[in-house]
């Protein structure tokens, strides 16, 4: 009985296994941060919304309130580009655990998930801006 042998790791399988790792925590990280993020945003955002309409209030006077305003502009911005960051990861890693998907046509898809994400949400929020500055 002849003992199996294992193929000797270059030095260059070694920096992809690092590489590949080190994306991994950086991933990770980004997730974590962006959910601490879109914490406070679904706060923020929930509360305002039960606060506003226990008056009644219609869409044109949310726009009247909301639209044109660089502070409500920059915290939409900040909740979409969170989202932009967080569900690609998330779906990253189901599509990974679920799918027989290469890693790399995973990554593509998440990607261009988040490509639209940023790209749709950002025209919601400076459109709806602008609905405030033409008022």
């Amino acid at each position: 009985m002849t003992p199996q042998t294992t193929p000797q790791m270059s030095p260059d399988d070694n920096l992809d296994i690092q590489s590949t790792h080190q994306s991994e925590t950086i991933l990770w990280l980004a997730q974590r941060i962006s959910a601490m993020v879109l914490a406070v945003c679904i706060l923020v955002h929930l509360g305002t919304i039960i606060y506003a309409v226990q008056g009644g209030l219609s869409a044109a006077e949310i726009i009247g309130r909301v639209g044109g305003s660089e502070a409500w502009l920059a915290f939409y911005v900040t909740f979409v580009l969170a989202i932009t960051v967080h569900a690609p990861i998330g779906l990253r890693a189901i599509l990974n655990e679920m799918t027989k998907l290469s890693r790399k046509r995973v990554d593509l898809l998440c990607f261009i998930g988040a490509v639209m994400l940023a790209y749709l949400g950002l025209k919601v929020a400076i459109r709806f801006y602008n609905l405030g500055v033409v008022s």
